[in-house]
């Protein structure tokens, strides 16, 4: 699903990773570990296309992602779902409108845009809170909001970086539940995170970060 090759990343004379190589299986979960600094963020940006590679080869469900223009971005970032650490919700409209945006966009039909957004809310355990606004709700639900938000597409590839980085013990376990129900559905889920705690309780694959090297895997 998702396969690196010799792969490097420079900002100018800053070497934020260092010939990178490593295979994730179609529905895998995999974390993204390492100290801050480490290159967990600057990977998930090349995998969703924010960047592209100084060097090597980046292979995305078989697309070559380091190629791909500007305007052939949004077909792969279609089989992608995207979980930032703070939410990035927009505080004056809906949850509804907030997940089902991506659709919107996209010249999707009403009916369809609602089935889906009351699916993906399902999902997250959020049910009849289409209508709340972002800024009524805590902390974890607006992570759950964002969780559904990224799953609207159906996406074969979920990344999260640092999902939990805002939330206490108990909602960090929410949404990191939420986040493995959805890989046994068959998505593949990457998650940058330094929480060791959360590694130990959910144990998966460690791709581990240091100095832009991968040094684990």
């Amino acid at each position: 699903m998702i396969r690196l090759y010799h792969v490097h990343k420079h900002y100018g004379d800053v070497e934020a990773l260092h010939d990178v190589t490593v295979h994730v299986s179609k529905g895998e979960f995999a974390y993204i570990t390492g100290p801050s600094g480490a290159g967990k963020s600057t990977l998930l940006k090349l995998l969703y296309g924010a960047e592209k590679p100084s060097g090597g080869k980046l292979l995305v469900g078989g697309v070559d992602a380091s190629k791909l223009s500007n305007r052939q971005l949004p077909y792969l970032r279609r089989n992608i779902g995207i979980v930032f650490q703070d939410f990035k919700l927009i505080p004056n409209r809906t949850v509804h409108d907030n997940i089902g945006l991506a659709l919107e966009v996209l010249g999707a039909k009403r009916s369809d845009i609602d089935r889906r957004v009351r699916a993906s809310l399902n999902v997250v355990g959020l049910r009849g809170k289409g209508e709340r606004f972002p800024l009524d709700l805590s902390g974890g639900e607006q992570q759950r909001v964002a969780v559904a938000r990224a799953l609207i597409n159906d996406p074969a590839v979920l990344l999260a970086d640092e999902p939990t980085g805002n939330l206490d013990g108990a909602m960090a376990i929410e949404v990191m539940e939420i986040l493995l129900s959805v890989n046994l559905r068959g998505t593949t889920v990457l998650v940058a995170t330094h929480d060791v705690a959360l590694m130990e309780r959910f144990p998966h694959r460690r791709l581990r970060f240091e100095g832009g090297r991968l040094v684990k895997s």
